[in-house]
């Protein structure tokens, strides 16, 4: 049987305009991250394998929760957002989100026309996204053992996409939800993948630490 840990990043830079400027976790961030990382050594903290992207957040993440990173694998990178509003403005004039309430509308938006291929001069095609992050998941697969992937909200509401077979849509609504540092457990068992938890944050989960229950 294989086992998947799924993990998002913690908070990144979240006043952010650019990909670049991004790709660093904030003085939550690692603190998110070291909470979740105690956390999963008092409980079951064994993997066989420890595994993020090559984006700086999440080899962050991995090492403020205490893990040595076995190795880093390009297909765990998010997908280019900035990248994606900015194509999304420039050719159907709808504007980037200028807060969260807006960026709830503006996300499903960009997921809708990056999945039609209506985006020109993208860094990456949906379908090239989708065959990256799903072959990642089918070869962990077949490897038996946990693995802890450290990745980003886009990816796993990717491979819940793959997992449930949800529709865009719905993958985007997921994605809305992904928490930052939250967990996500599935199990390849029967020849099946199957979900086993979705966002689980038992880390934040007390009063004290309602503060740094964040998206973005």
């Amino acid at each position: 049987m294989a086992e998947i840990i799924l993990v998002r990043h913690g908070q990144a830079n979240s006043h952010a305009t650019d990909e670049t400027s991004y790709d660093h976790l904030s003085d939550l961030g690692r603190e998110q991250a070291a909470w979740l990382g105690a956390h999963m050594r008092a409980t079951d903290p064994h993997f066989d394998r420890v595994v993020t992207g090559t984006l700086r957040r999440q080899a962050d993440t991995a090492r403020a929760m205490g893990y040595d990173i076995t190795a880093q694998d390009a297909r765990l990178n998010e997908l280019s957002y900035f990248a994606l509003a900015q194509a999304l403005e420039d050719q159907h004039g709808i504007p980037a989100p200028r807060d969260p309430t807006e960026f709830a509308i503006h996300l499903p938006q960009v997921i809708d026309h990056w999945t039609r291929d209506t985006l020109e001069g993208i860094p990456e095609p949906f379908s090239a996204f989708s065959t990256r992050i799903t072959g990642l998941i089918d070869e962990i697969c077949e490897t038996p053992g946990r693995t802890l992937l450290v990745t980003s909200g886009g990816v796993i509401g990717m491979v819940m996409r793959h997992a449930l077979g949800l529709g865009n849509g719905g993958m985007a609504r997921m994605m809305l939800q992904i928490m930052n540092s939250s967990v996500h457990r599935l199990e390849y068992v029967h020849d099946m993948l199957m979900v086993g938890a979705f966002n689980a944050t038992p880390h934040l989960d007390t009063p004290d630490r309602a503060h740094a229950r964040t998206f973005v």
